[in-house]
């Protein structure tokens, strides 16, 4: 078997594929040409070409988040690097593991002008949880220079997990080829630690809030959470993003807030208990920030300092079922309140009007296209929810069983839903996956659709409102005679038909009386349309989502 003839390039491949790593998505170029030529050689890698870096990283997040596994990408010299900075930022903020490897000039042709290059040193430096460089002169026969290597890719699989960059100078040429060599690495045991936990006896007696952000589906915990529900003195609060599904939790966050003055002390917590990555509510946050919580326990291995409502304790480096088990072995006395039935009486009568609730007969709105799909979605399905306006709007509706919530919620950025849904596809393709996407996030990453081979398991609902509506459902924008020019980017353009550019077949609706129809068979025929297009009427939707919650309070 031939690969690169470069020891350096063959070296970091196969040390990549013993640190777990067997997906590379590749970007075309010419200074990683050894790097592509070396992984296409290596039996234990899977390569997917992209040309576009940015969808490229975006993919390669949505593979690592759906395998739990790293995933290398692989760009060329120069600007292309930067294109990979939205995805990292996201898998950063979501302890998403990838490795950005970027092949580079020689460090000594750096800004003399030399054609195609920049600094890449440290380029991702405020986004990365390390970096690590070498130049191709500077790394033969030197076993310094390969434990240095071997020793960085640790940091895939320590607890606080993120992307790492490695930056690699090589000369030209760049296409040579020599026999594939075998390589022997140490094996590298992460060090034990024993987990120190607080006492307990501090929250006896108290009203007790435990809120869970964005979470992989975790079947240990979710049983576990259940139990510690049953006791009266606390209540569980949820969204979809957190994968956890119990009728002892209240699922809809911003629903509950909505049924009682936010200034009563009788839904007030003393105390918080927190896990997961980030909140979809803004309400919460504001609501928690405002009161004076006697002690806040943030359960997780990565960022410390956050403290994301001002009233932070501690930081506890456990893993959330680590310190649920804990907890219920604690023999705690914690059924002394009624606060979990104040919190579910709210719940139970907010849910009970939401199926009362009705728009218009004849104006479609984006409420009725998430109505619709609560009604008609069936799972087993992994359900991928674009940033902005989507993901608040599924927040209202309790979650589906056996559908697996998916969003980038790090950043919550709109630069990559489309990207991340087709990676998480790729990934598994005997598993159904579904995007929901407004206009706006599907034409910013349009190219994804570039994609070859296109996932066949992968459908899209295309909400079509003219750029949004977010800015008017936000306080400040929303009475601004600015909104539409500057901060919404309304648009008349149909994303369908980039769509269509590329070769798919759109389905379009614009008539409520065919919405139910028109997505009920789009989503049983997996030979149809991948794509439904459906518009909405986007100057009425926000006052439609005020009705809602109106007409739930009541």
């Amino acid at each position: 078997m031939q690969s690169s003839d470069k020891e350096l390039v063959q070296f970091v491949v196969a040390a990549l594929a013993y640190h777990g790593i067997q997906k590379v998505v590749l970007s075309p170029g010419s200074r990683n040409a050894s790097f592509a030529i070396a992984f296409d050689a290596h039996p234990q890698i899977e390569t997917l070409v992209v040309h576009d870096e940015r969808a490229a990283a975006f993919i390669a997040l949505g593979w690592a988040e759906q395998t739990q596994t790293p995933v290398a990408i692989c760009c060329t010299s120069g600007s292309a690097c930067l294109n990979y900075y939205p995805a990292l930022a996201e898998a950063f903020y979501r302890n998403i593991p990838i490795l950005a490897l970027t092949a580079d000039r020689p460090s000594k042709w750096i800004n003399q002008g030399d054609g195609q290059t920049i600094v890449q040193a440290e380029v991702f430096k405020n986004h990365a949880h390390a970096y690590l460089a070498f130049d191709e002169d500077s790394f033969e026969n030197n076993s310094a220079s390969k434990r240095a290597i071997t020793h960085f890719l640790g940091h895939l699989s320590q607890a606080w997990k993120g992307p790492i960059h490695l930056n690699i100078g090589l000369n030209e040429p760049l296409y040579g080829l020599s026999a594939l060599q075998a390589f022997e690495f140490e094996a590298q045991h992460p060090q034990a630690t024993n987990p120190v936990l607080p006492d307990f006896t501090q929250i006896e007696g108290k009203k007790i809030m435990v809120l869970v952000g964005q979470m992989d589906p975790n079947p240990r915990l979710e049983y576990l959470l259940g139990q510690f529900a049953e006791l009266s003195n606390l209540v569980v609060l949820v969204e979809n993003t957190s994968n956890l599904k119990n009728e002892l939790f209240n699922h809809c966050i911003d629903r509950s807030l909505n049924g009682f003055e936010q200034h009563d002390p009788a839904f007030q917590p003393e105390v918080l208990i927190s896990f997961g990555g980030a909140i979809v509510s803004k309400r919460i946050k504001a609501y928690l920030r405002q009161i004076p919580l006697e002690i806040h326990w943030r359960i997780a291995p990565d960022f410390p300092e956050m403290n994301t409502f001002g009233t932070l304790t501690a930081t506890l480096p456990l893993e959330p079922t680590q310190f649920i088990e804990a907890l219920l072995q604690s023999d705690l006395s914690l059924q002394t309140l009624n606060y979990k039935g104040k919190w579910k009486a709210i719940d139970y009568i907010a849910k009970d009007k939401q199926v009362a609730f009705v728009t218009s007969q004849t104006t479609l709105f984006d409420y009725d296209i998430f109505n619709c799909v609560q009604e008609l979605l069936k799972g087993p399905l992994h359900l991928h929810l674009a940033n902005s306006s989507v993901v608040r709007y599924a927040q209202l509706f309790d979650p589906i069983a056996q559908v697996i919530y998916h969003s980038n919620r790090g950043t919550s950025g709109i630069d990559g839903s489309v990207s991340t849904a087709v990676g998480a596809a790729l990934a598994s393709p005997s598993e159904q996956h579904l995007l929901i996407c407004g206009d706006t996030s599907f034409i910013y990453d349009s190219n994804a659709l570039w994609t070859s081979p296109f996932p066949q398991n992968l459908k899209i609902i295309l909400i079509q409102n003219h750029g949004g509506g977010i800015f008017q459902i936000i306080p400040g924008p929303a009475n601004s005679p600015l909104r539409a020019q500057y901060f919404e980017a309304t648009h008349h353009k149909s994303p369908g038909k980039i769509a269509e550019g590329y070769g798919f077949e759109v389905l379009y609706v614009s008539d409520k009386f065919k919405l139910e129809d028109s997505i009920s068979t789009f989503l049983a025929h997996t030979d149809g349309p991948q794509i439904i297009e459906i518009t909405t009427a986007q100057d009425q939707n926000a006052q439609v989502l005020q009705d809602f919650f109106n007409f739930v309070k009541k």
